[in-house]
């Protein structure tokens, strides 16, 4: 296995099967290249209470300052029904120009391009004047509560600290060079219980039907609409996703009805004061008598999501330039700075220091056939390479 070639990296990791939350040996072929390459590999193991333990890895080069780090996880997804596939999930496969295997996108083919442009950059012009650390977790597809969180606390309790970060999710719709992600929009989910009266259909005035509550109290979470958008975020978004009442019975109304809600919310709101507005929406809608005359207002319940994730907004310029510049000056392209998708670790590395993504194109990210472009994976390579060069002559001027 050779480091500078990412092609023979990523086949390593994804012969490992570190399906969430099994190692799998990711950690292993990972400790095997970087510590030739002259980083201090050092492996920990987060436990919390209901979760299985999780281990994680963090590697650094350099005693001095800049600091750079690159985040990513070696954990995947199942594969599903492993006969759906045309190769096996974990050979690592190339056929027709194309890697296969689960992690290829998501995100070992992130973690193979960095390690090799790294490897790059030492081989032709040495070690950069700085520091450079790879922080690994294993939990990243599951529940992330072993994983870079508590990897991040254990690091900075040790004395570790970023001057900037590199997550390498795959960040480009459909060509390297698409996309940056400069921040996430924050998400919280409502579990709401409504009360009302079982009773038989044909006897209404003996009965409540909570259904009808949960219609208007829906309804007043979705419409108005929470905001128009800001200049780096798209409008805050409301999905209901759950309607249950547990009832198979259509004679009977049913004593209960709950719903489920996740919001994704733009630098307009907090997770408190967009907690507060939908209160607030839900109370009216509770006190409302047109779809219950004479009834009193609607009981209900609602809890809350553990740990809602935080809105953010990168705003260090020369990380965003010197990747930005990096890709234009490899792929030609001017990528985009968004705020788009779901949300990631940066959520946690942001409250440490300054973090962009950037990494290959996500179409097939956790679908059967996983693959990646042999030849995006040079690409990314060299404009990781090329960053690195940018970043650390910037950060040392």
């Amino acid at each position: 296995m050779i480091a500078t070639n990412p092609i023979d990296v990523l086949q390593a990791l994804i012969r490992c099967p570190s399906v969430t939350p099994a190692e799998g040996g990711a950690l292993d072929v990972l400790t095997e290249l970087l510590e030739p390459l002259g980083f201090d590999v050092q492996r920990m193991t987060a436990k919390a209470e209901g979760t299985p333990d999780i281990e994680n890895l963090y590697a650094r080069t350099g005693k001095s300052g800049p600091h750079l780090m690159f985040a990513g996880h070696s954990d995947v997804v199942p594969v599903g029904a492993a006969s759906d596939w045309t190769v096996e999930p974990f050979s690592g496969e190339v056929r027709d120009g194309m890697l296969y295997g689960r992690g290829a996108v998501d995100m070992k083919g992130g973690i193979a391009c960095f390690i090799a442009a790294y490897a790059r950059l030492v081989a032709k012009s040495g070690a950069p004047d700085g520091s450079v650390s790879l922080l690994i977790t294993g939990d990243e597809e599951g529940p992330a509560i072993n994983g870079t969180i508590k990897l991040l606390q254990w690091a900075a309790e040790r004395g570790e600290r970023w001057d900037a970060c590199l997550v390498g999710e795959p960040t480009n719709p459909d060509e390297l060079g698409d996309m940056i992600k400069i921040g996430r929009r924050g998400s919280i989910s409502g579990f709401v219980t409504v009360h009302g009266v079982q009773g038989h259909v044909a006897y209404p005035h003996l009965a409540d039907n909570p259904l009808r509550a949960v219609s208007a109290m829906t309804q007043a979470l979705m419409y108005p609409p929470l905001d128009q958008g800001t200049e780096n975020f798209p409008p805050t978004n409301l999905e209901v996703t759950n309607i249950d009442t547990g009832n198979t019975a259509t004679n009977v109304v049913p004593a209960k009805g709950r719903f489920d809600f996740n919001v994704r919310f733009n630098d307009l709101w907090t997770a408190d004061t967009i907690r507060d507005e939908l209160l607030r929406r839900l109370d009216i809608a509770a006190r409302n008598q047109e779809l219950r005359p004479g009834r009193d207002p609607i009981r209900y319940d609602i809890t809350w999501s553990e740990r809602p994730s935080h809105v953010f907004l990168t705003r260090d310029d020369a990380l965003i330039q010197s990747l930005s510049k990096a890709v234009e000056t490899v792929t030609g392209r001017i990528p985009k700075l968004s705020t788009t998708g779901g949300t990631s670790d940066a959520r946690f590395i942001k409250d440490y220091c300054p973090v962009v993504e950037f990494g290959l194109v996500g179409q097939t990210m956790h679908m059967v056939d996983e693959r990646v472009a042999v030849s995006d994976l040079e690409t990314l390579t060299v404009i990781y390479e090329t960053f690195l060069e940018q970043w650390f002559e910037h950060a040392n001027a």
